[in-house]
């Protein structure tokens, strides 16, 4: 079976906390296409309450069921319809990952003095000034719950730093008094520990209690089949692995996991991965790869597309992607992929054999908002191709830098002649226009005609040794198959 992940959401769904229901309601129609997991936005309630995307975390333990931060629901939905949208997943086959933000907490329902020392934001390992008092957003009570599910409160010992000084309205960097940042970090501004938000000292042994605590009740509760870990470059490696390992030890599951380490550095996801191989990163060097090629088009080298990659060097451990939500204009981490190119980026990961590769959910249905995303034309045939067909021996074409090509050799019918496969795909890739590229595609499809899924080119009859002259339009992307 090729594995498929969606990532369901964007940054601009609709702020009506409809989101769970329409991903119930959509769920058969995601198995349709092929998709066997989907990667579900961070469920519990932010600062922004109804608005919160979910990355400002205020409640964990708020899925949508106590009246905070201005709302009941989130900006997807309540709880009893999160748990919903997940048995609706469930019953279609499709297994689940739940989104985890555990770096920062934001919202919190009162201040604190503490004594802190001004740090550099450019060189995070350098002081700017004596210690001092400041008043500090790190007192979370979470009134509104009354200590259901954990009677657990945070004050500034459970957090490491902050950027705001309320009692002088001051925007900065603070390191507060006896706390270190962790060193197992990214070395972006010398020590990229702080992101946002009150900085959560995760290794302090309290937050690790309740974070291990929190995890499992939020597996058990939601029966989640697995995680998407959100900014694992500014949490310290010796966390995560400690924290998922009790995750599996704590549910007795496998937990597949996939990570955010946004590096264009292989050498660093590699290094993250480590020897433990405990978890997947996304392929965030492929992203950039796909990026750079689709605004230098008719210059890039297509051949080097996959050079230092994850998925190249490591392709068990890469979940590959053409954008998220993230990337999207209007983001901190914007990268957009041009329209023109992102039907051929996506046969790049659905169509191969290497990696698990995430679909955006914008990129398939659209979005609007300020910055609106277009369905990718042609998305859900690559979907349903990579299900269907996209199987068996894979030969590479990359031998010219403007015009690529593969082809997968399929499996065997079960009908017919026996031996004559009924999958298989040639897929070609231009940036230079319409072109001609003869791939194999095996001796064992010999006098059948493929047809063209997508590219509107015509039919092409394969040769007794299996191979055969496939054609491309000015639309960069055709895709054959053996014609039914």
């Amino acid at each position: 079976m090729n594995g498929m992940l969606l990532q369901g959401f964007s940054w601009h769904v609709p702020a009506d906390s409809g989101h769970w229901e329409r991903i119930a309601a959509d769920a058969k129609r995601l198995a349709s296409l092929g998709v066997t997991a989907v990667w579900l936005p961070p469920a519990y309630k932010g600062q922004g309450g109804v608005n919160d995307v979910g990355y400002g975390v205020y409640d964990l333990y708020d899925l949508g069921e106590f009246d905070q931060q201005g709302s009941v629901a989130t900006k997807y939905g309540t709880k009893e319809q999160y748990l919903q949208a997940i048995r609706a997943l469930h019953e279609a086959g499709i297994h689940v990952l739940v989104d985890t933000v555990l770096n920062h907490k934001m919202g919190a329902d009162a201040t604190e003095w503490v004594t802190a020392t001004p740090i550099d934001p450019a060189d995070r390992n350098q002081a700017i000034g004596p210690e001092e008092r400041i008043e500090v957003w790190t007192r979370f009570d979470f009134p509104g719950r009354a200590d259901a599910y954990s009677d657990f409160h945070w004050d500034w010992t459970c957090f490491q730093g902050t950027d705001w000084d309320e009692a002088t309205q001051r925007q900065g960097l603070w390191l507060f008094e006896g706390k270190q940042w962790n060193s197992q970090v990214d070395s972006e501004y010398g020590n990229f520990d702080y992101l946002m938000g009150v900085d959560v000292h995760l290794t302090e042994p309290k937050v690790m209690d309740e974070l291990v605590h929190w995890g499992t009740w939020y597996l058990n509760t939601s029966g989640a089949d697995g995680l998407r870990m959100d900014a694992l470059k500014h949490m310290g490696r010796d966390f995560t692995m400690a924290w998922l390992e009790k995750m599996r030890e704590e549910t007795g599951r496998e937990l597949f996991t996939v990570g955010e380490f946004w590096t264009h550095d292989l050498a660093e996801l590699r290094k993250f991965i480590g020897e433990d191989r405990t978890l997947a990163l996304f392929d965030v060097p492929l992203h950039f790869a796909l990026q750079r090629a689709s605004w230098s088009r008719g210059e890039y080298d297509l051949r080097a597309i996959f050079a230092d990659t994850l998925v190249d060097a490591d392709p068990t451990m890469a979940v590959t992607f053409v954008e998220n939500h993230d990337t999207q204009e209007g983001q901190s981490l914007q990268s957009p992929v041009a329209e023109w190119f992102r039907p051929a980026a996506y046969a790049l990961i659905l169509l191969r054999e290497a990696g698990y590769p995430c679909v955006f959910q914008a990129d398939l249905d659209g979005v609007g908002g300020e910055h609106p995303i277009a369905p990718v034309p042609g998305l859900e045939t690559l979907m349903r191709l990579r299900a269907s067909h996209a199987h068996g021996i894979q030969r590479d074409a990359f031998d010219d830098s403007e015009l690529i090509g593969w082809s997968r050799e399929g499996l065997s019918s079960e009908e017919g002649e026996e031996g004559a496969p009924s999958t298989g795909v040639a897929v070609l890739i231009s940036q230079s226009g319409a072109a001609v590229k003869t791939l194999e595609v095996g001796a064992c499809h010999a006098g059948q005609v493929w047809e063209c899924a997508l590219g509107g080119q015509e039919s092409v009859i394969i040769n007794e040794d299996g191979m055969a002259a496939f054609t491309v339009g000015d639309e960069g992307l055709a895709v054959f198959i053996p014609k039914a």
